[in-house]
């Protein structure tokens, strides 16, 4: 009998203790096309988890698109989530319809009946006892008729209760409806959002496959050319900035030619003509869109169009802009630059570069690799703070 006991405990205790990690959900369980309704959240964690995982890593072609895959399977279990919830909140607002629709009769009927109770209550309560007990038959018919008049009288309290918790009841179930009703445009609206990133996402990803040409030789050659750049471009950064404070340059007039758009640094560290522009302020990059007026520029790149907002012409003629300042697309997808920010605008579409203001200005160049990356800065004469770099001039 122990034997048995002891035995029955211990199948208690796997019951209890098991399913946290037999039944836990898995990334196999992710990756099914069927997934139930209780594991999405589990799966948008479990697969959130492993883009974060896949970013640490080593960049290779296949753990890139390993991060695509995640980020597009997670977007969709969203949808599905969405889709979800926007059926469950139309279910119930057809079942608030349906208690509205009831309860607008119950009223109704209550309202009347509670009228005709206080008819009879009032015609009762004008005859008294001693004309009750007169005009009855006998004691048993006056004590029924006195009966009746209580219940009457109880009846017309408990309506009136339930008249007026049935109205409450109304406002509440109104308010419900209305409740989810907005819920629902949210989540439409949420809908219509995820769809839109679906979308982009499955963009990136030809994109990037594009770029690559799914070659992971090539790949790397990109990654490599990319953080080759950013080293010189550092270099360059320092040099200029050291020295236009010790006083070197000469004087320029805004709107004067400084130089004209290159591919130096090729192939080291560039991948064709264009010019690589960047604003400093007290030794800082800054965003170039904040200093640049909007001219509708060109757009020949994966990232959202940027919004201008500064009073400097560009510093070319009719620009088209190739990467963003910042967590460019190429950035955040390609982990170019090491993961660090890209520090300018990438443009072409002129030939000739002019200074956006006044100041002095320099030119030099650094190596990058084996080539040679050659440089322009100007500090502003209005804000001697400012410093403007242009690369891959010649």
């Amino acid at each position: 009998m122990k034997r048995i006991i002891s035995i029955l405990f211990s199948l208690i205790l796997l019951l209890v203790l098991v399913p946290q990690t037999l039944f836990a959900t898995t990334l196999d369980d992710c990756d099914n096309s069927d997934i139930p309704s209780d594991k999405v959240s589990d799966c948008i964690s479990l697969l959130s988890k492993k883009v974060s995982e896949l970013g640490d890593q080593k960049k290779t072609i296949a753990n890139q698109i390993a991060q695509f895959d995640s980020q597009i399977k997670i977007t969709l279990l969203k949808i599905t989530d969405a889709e979800a919830t926007i059926a469950q909140l139309e279910k119930e607002i057809g079942v608030l319809g349906f208690r509205i629709g009831y309860i607008t009769d119950s009223v109704s009927k209550l309202e009347e009946l509670l009228k005709h109770r206080i008819v009879v209550t009032y015609q009762q309560s004008n005859i008294s006892n001693l004309e009750i007990m007169l005009s009855a038959n006998d004691l048993s018919d006056f004590l029924q008729r006195m009966q009746y008049l209580r219940i009457v009288q109880e009846n017309d309290r408990r309506t009136l209760a339930e008249l007026q918790t049935t109205k409450a009841n109304y406002a509440n179930q109104k308010d419900d409806r209305e409740e989810k009703q907005a819920q629902i445009e949210e989540s439409k609206q949420k809908l219509l959002g995820l769809k839109t990133s679906l979308d982009q996402q499955k963009i990136e990803k030809q994109k990037f496959l594009e770029i690559t040409k799914n070659d992971e030789t090539r790949f790397q050659q990109l990654l490599a050319q990319a953080l080759a750049e950013k080293k010189a471009i550092s270099a360059a950064f320092s040099e200029a900035i050291s020295r236009l404070n010790s006083g070197e340059g000469e004087s320029i007039s805004e709107g004067q030619t400084i130089a004209t758009v290159g591919n130096s640094g090729a192939p080291t560290c560039s991948t064709g003509p264009h010019l690589h522009f960047m604003v400093t302020k007290d030794g800082s990059t800054q965003d170039p869109a904040n200093y640049l007026k909007d001219v509708s520029p060109g757009w020949d790149n994966p990232d959202p169009r940027s919004s201008y907002t500064g009073s400097w012409n560009w510093p070319i003629s009719n620009p088209t802009v190739n990467q963003i300042y910042g967590k460019s697309y190429y950035v955040i997808n390609f982990g170019w630059y090491g993961g660090g920010i890209h520090d300018g605008i990438d443009m072409d579409g002129g030939s000739s570069i002019q200074a956006p203001r006044s100041g002095k200005l320099i030119v030099g160049s650094t190596y990058c690799g084996s080539s040679v990356l050659k440089y322009a800065a100007v500090k502003h004469s209005d804000d001697p703070s400012i410093i403007t770099l242009y690369l891959h001039i010649k």
